[in-house]
């Protein structure tokens, strides 16, 4: 294991130049302290757990002090931005530290956001509060123990900087790691400022760092862009199936490499509810749950256009026609098994909807009841979960068919069923409720129940002895809070 003067970097992107971004130092918080650290996110770099209880994590993670190798940027991009398109945006409030190599060979971007204002800040003040901070840090971390595609996030350094927003707030530091912090908007701002030199050395770049065996195919750049579509498809299946809830679905918050990033307003669905809209900003409804397939859609048909230097229309077209084929097959794959189905038959999908129908209209638990449908035997978890359920004939019909279904599905024993359903169905899941008690309790100095909370997630399949409470449904007043983009 490495200490944190042991770290090795190749700052790949920095070497691209002024025209991708700018050079920057962080404005250092007051008296930062270690909030919550990942030991998992800190293992992608080899650095020893030890460390980040000591002085120089918190200094380096607050703004106070920098490697001599690192190179801090702030990067330039654009955007469509709920439909319409922002000319420039960028790193408001986060630089790029640099890149990091681990000894597996692996690069890590460094990404500090809340690190203070930079040349693409527009009106911001570059900062980030504690809130947000932690709750960016606890989705990253809890996606990623869900098999969700996303960035990690290493830790959160808390601060006595004043910050305003509703109110006056505490000053925070989070700090994202991800292979590269690329979107979709970096594509359309060279595009749209008709700057092709650079837009095709962003394209080399991409492809050479992060597609490379792209470069093996006939045309190189359509099979990076059908490998970004087949990457978005199956996230977003893993999104819908968990009722994982982004919020902000702008082309600036989509990362080229298909991973979940720039967490704002997010929430996982406690009742299932197909229109939720976990942003309270989004008065219209476009990042509500259900759109958030289509959206993906109009999302990767953003960058298509901004590809089209590079790739025919036609074949752009057709690259684009995988996505809902392929976002259909992985959504109906793991809600298969969400079920503990192990073959396919082809009314599956009808199986699936009627479900959800039914949950629609009843305010279920999403997550519980799937967790609960595999305690044990299909009749037997039919029976129990029953009573949720508005429509008691609906159900009554819907369990008749899945009973069928599970008969002829196999003949594994319960405890089999029951170990292959725990698999897939988390007991434990990041509620808002949930975040926003350990926030209240960070806010007042106290982090312990940040640190529990993050345990907990990291291990969201397995029953936690002592730990009950973070696997109830939420109070009443836990399914309306208000969750906004400084959230």
């Amino acid at each position: 294991m490495k200490a944190l003067d042991e770290l090795t970097f190749d700052n790949r992107f920095a070497r691209l130049g002024d025209g991708f971004s700018t050079h920057v130092l962080p404005e250092p918080l007051d008296e930062p302290r270690l909030v919550v650290a990942s030991t998992a996110a800190m293992a992608l770099l080899d650095l020893d757990p030890a460390v980040a209880e000591t002085p120089v994590f918190a200094e380096l993670f607050g703004g106070h002090k920098l490697w001599a190798e690192a190179e801090p940027r702030a990067m330039v991009y654009s955007g469509h931005q709920f439909g319409g398109y922002t000319p420039q945006l960028g790193d408001g409030r986060g630089l790029l530290l640099g890149e990091v190599y681990n000894q597996a060979g692996e690069h890590w971007d460094l990404h500090l956001k809340g690190a203070g204002m930079t040349p693409y800040s527009r009106m911001g003040d570059g900062r980030a509060v504690l809130r947000s901070s932690i709750r960016e840090f606890l989705a990253s971390e809890a996606l990623h123990a869900l098999g969700i595609p996303s960035s990690r996030a290493l830790c959160v350094i808390g601060s006595s900087t004043p910050v305003w927003r509703e109110k006056q707030e505490r000053g925070a530091m989070v700090l994202r790691l991800a292979p590269s912090h690329i979107r979709f908007g970096h594509f359309e701002y060279f595009y749209y400022t008709k700057q092709p030199e650079q837009q095709a050395e962003l394209a080399e770049h991409v492809l050479n760092l992060h597609f490379p065996e792209c470069r093996e195919q006939p045309e190189p750049y359509l099979a990076m862009f059908r490998e970004v579509v087949e990457r978005n498809a199956e996230m977003i299946a893993k999104w819908q199936a968990y009722g994982f809830c982004h919020g902000v679905m702008n082309t600036d918050n989509m990362s080229i490499l298909g991973i979940t990033f720039d967490f704002g307003p997010f929430a996982f669905l406690d009742d299932f509810d197909a229109h939720f809209i976990c942003n309270h900003s989004d008065h219209e409804g476009r990042y509500s749950f259900s759109n958030q397939v289509p959206i993906g859609q109009w999302n990767l048909s953003a960058l298509a256009q901004a590809l089209t230097p590079f790739i025919s229309v036609d074949a752009l077209k057709e690259a684009l026609g995988l996505y809902l084929p392929l976002y259909q097959a992985h959504y109906l794959d793991l809600m298969r098994r969400r079920l503990g189905l192990t073959t396919a038959e082809d009314d599956d999908q009808q199986l699936v909807e009627r479900l959800l129908k039914l949950m629609q209209n009843s305010g279920v638990d999403y997550t519980l009841f799937f967790r609960r449908l595999g305690d044990e035997s299909a009749a037997l978890a039919v029976t129990r979960l029953r009573d949720d359920f508005v429509d008691l004939a609906g159900f009554d019909a819907w369990a008749e068919l899945y009973k069928a279904r599970v008969a002829r599905d196999g003949d594994d024993s319960e405890t089999q069923r029951r170990e292959r359903m725990h698999a897939v169905n988390p007991l434990y899941i990041l509620r808002n409720y949930l975040a926003q008690n350990a926030i209240a309790a960070a806010e007042s100095g106290d982090y312990s129940e940040v640190r529990r909370l993050h345990e907990v997630l990291t291990k969201p399949f397995e029953e936690q002895a002592g730990m009950e409470q973070y696997a109830q449904r939420p109070p009443d007043w836990g399914k309306h809070l208000e969750i906004s983009c400084s959230s």
